[in-house]
C-alpha cells in the first residue's frame, strides 16, 4: 500500500514526493517555504512540484491499482486501520503541526482538525460493509474500484479533507494521488493533476476548472465547494443559546470554514436584542496566538485572505449595512470579529463567502419569509433552525435547500453524508454513501431455471 506513512520524526524541510512507496527526488530544484500566519516565520518548505513530478506519480498509482484493486478487502481494511493507528498515535504532533501551518488555536486544533478527522477516518472504516455485495434477484450488485483518485486539498482543514477522500478511496481498493494546498502542504507528501476520478474541495471557480478539466476525458468528479450558510431563528426559540451557538460556528477557524453559519436571520422584533447578545459574545474571543491555551481565534491563512476580509466589509458597509462590532485591523494576518446588520439579500455580505471571521444579521418575517431567505443565494451547504419545538423546527428544515441542516444545536454527526445541493458541490464525503464516490457499481446476472432470456427467439 503506498501512502502508509508515520509522520513521527519527520523533518518540516522536505526535498522529496513520496511516490509509490519511496521518496523520489522532484524534477524541479525550486523549493516552497511554508510559513506560519501566526508571525510570518518559516517552519518548513517543500519541493515545487511540476507537472512531470504529477506524471511520475500518475503512472506510480496507475501502475499499483491492479495489486491494489486484487487485494482482499479485509486486507485493505487492516491496512487503512494500521494507518490510522500510526496518525492517532502521532495526534499531538500533527495538531501543533497544523495548528502553525493554518493558525488554529491549538485547542481546536487538538479537538478539531485532528481529532474529528480520526473520528472522520473511523466511522468511515466502520461502514466498509457498504462494500459488499448486493443480491437482487437473479444478479448480484458489486461495488468496483473507480480507478486512481486525485484527491486536491485546500488549506484550511486539511487532515479533515485529506483524510474525508483517502480512507474511503483505499478502502474501495483505488490508488491515490494527493495535492495538498501549497500553505499547508506539511501534512502530506503527494502531488497530482490527472486522475480516472477526481475527488476536489475549493471554491467554487476553481472546482468549475477542474469539472472543465474533467469533462474533457469524460472523468468522474466529486466537488465539495463553497457555502454561505444561514442559522434560522424563529420566534419560539431560545435567542441566547441561538445567537452564541451560530457565532461560535460562525467564527470556527476565524471564520475560514466552507460550512460556516455567516448569515444570522433573526425574527424582526427580536433583532435588537440578537444584535446585543451577539456583541456580547464576540467580546468574549480572544484573538491571538494560536499556542497560546486560552486563544479562542487565530489569523488568517494569508495577506491575501486579510486583504480580502477587509474589502468585504468595506464594500458590506458602502452597501448599507451597519457594523453592529465595526471591523477592526490588527497587527499582522490577525482581523477581529466583526459583525453587521441591516443585511439585505442584495448586498454582497449576503451573497458571497467571505471567508473569515464576519457574521451579517437578517430580519425575518415568520417562518416562509425565514425559508425563503436561506434559499436566496447560490449555495447550499450547511445551516442551522433553532426553535424549541422539533416538530416545528423539521417542518422548516425540509424546506431549506441544503445539504446538512442542524436542529437546536444538534451535534456534528461523522457518520451522516456530507455535501451541498446548487454550487456548493457534487456527491457528499463522510457516511457510508462517501464509499460510493469511489466505485463503480456492476450488475451481475446469472441464469434463472426456467427462466427466459429477452435474447431467446419468439
Amino acid at each position: 500500500m503506498p501512502l502508509i506513512s508515520s509522520i513521527t520524526g519527520s523533518s518540516s524541510d522536505h526535498r522529496e514526493h513520496w511516490i509509490g512507496g519511496a521518496w523520489i527526488p522532484p524534477k524541479s530544484p525550486d523549493v516552497d517555504p511554508v510559513s506560519n500566519p501566526a508571525d510570518g516565520s518559516v517552519i518548513g518548505s517543500v519541493p515545487r512540484g511540476t507537472a512531470a513530478d504529477a506524471e511520475t506519480a500518475l503512472a506510480s498509482a496507475t501502475a499499483a491499482l491492479p495489486g491494489w484493486s486484487g487485494t482482499p478487502r479485509d486486507d485493505r481494511l487492516e491496512s487503512v486501520r494500521k494507518w490510522l493507528r500510526l496518525i492517532e498515535a502521532d495526534a499531538e504532533f500533527l495538531s501543533a503541526l497544523i495548528s502553525r501551518e493554518v493558525g488554529t488555536p491549538i485547542a481546536l486544533s487538538r479537538n478539531v482538525q485532528v481529532g474529528l478527522a480520526i473520528d472522520i477516518a473511523r466511522a468511515c472504516v466502520d461502514s466498509v460493509s457498504r462494500l459488499d455485495d448486493e443480491r437482487r434477484g437473479n444478479s448480484v450488485i458489486r461495488r468496483a474500484p473507480a480507478g486512481v483518485v486525485a484527491a486536491i486539498i485546500p488549506w484550511n482543514v486539511p487532515l479533515i479533507l485529506t483524510l474525508q477522500k483517502v480512507v474511503p478511496a483505499l478502502l474501495a481498493g483505488c490508488t491515490v494521488v494527493l495535492k495538498p494546498s501549497e500553505l499547508t502542504p506539511l501534512h502530506a507528501a503527494h502531488l497530482a493533476r490527472l486522475a480516472d476520478l477526481v475527488s476536489f474541495t475549493g471554491s467554487v471557480r476553481a472546482g468549475r476548472s477542474v469539472a472543465v478539466a474533467a469533462a474533457a476525458n469524460l472523468t468522474r468528479e466529486h466537488l465539495e465547494l463553497g457555502g454561505k450558510s444561514a442559522s434560522l431563528v424563529l420566534d419560539d426559540a431560545d435567542l441566547t443559546q441561538a445567537v452564541a451557538a451560530s457565532v461560535g460556528q460562525a467564527l470556527f477557524n476565524s471564520g475560514q470554514a466552507c460550512l460556516q453559519w455567516s448569515r444570522l436571520i433573526v425574527p424582526r422584533r427580536l433583532v435588537r436584542e440578537a444584535e446585543e447578545l451577539a456583541r456580547t459574545v464576540t467580546a468574549t474571543y480572544v484573538v491571538g496566538d494560536p499556542a497560546a491555551p486560552d486563544t479562542d481565534l487565530g489569523p488568517l491563512i494569508s495577506a491575501g485572505a486579510k486583504a480580502r476580509v477587509a474589502r468585504a466589509c468595506a464594500r458590506g458597509m458602502a452597501q448599507g449595512a451597519r457594523a453592529v462590532v465595526p471591523p477592526r485591523d490588527m497587527d499582522g494576518l490577525y482581523f477581529a470579529p466583526t459583525v453587521f446588520s441591516d443585511v439585505t439579500m442584495d448586498m454582497d455580505l449576503a451573497q458571497e463567502e467571505i471567508f473569515g471571521p464576519v457574521i451579517s444579521i437578517t430580519t425575518h418575517d415568520g417562518d416562509d419569509d425565514a425559508v425563503r431567505l436561506a434559499n436566496s443565494t447560490r449555495y447550499g451547504l450547511h445551516g442551522s433552525v433553532w426553535s424549541s419545538s422539533d416538530e416545528r423546527a423539521t417542518s422548516v428544515v425540509r424546506r431549506v435547500r441544503a445539504g446538512q441542516l442542524e436542529i437546536s444545536g444538534a451535534p456534528f454527526n461523522p457518520v451522516a453524508p456530507f455535501g451541498g445541493f446548487k454550487e456548493s458541490g457534487i456527491g457528499r464525503e463522510c457516511g457510508p454513501e462517501r464509499i460510493d464516490a469511489f466505485c463503480e457499481l456492476q450488475a451481475l446476472h446469472y441464469p434463472v431455471a426456467g427462466g427466459r432470456s429477452v435474447r431467446a427467439k419468439a
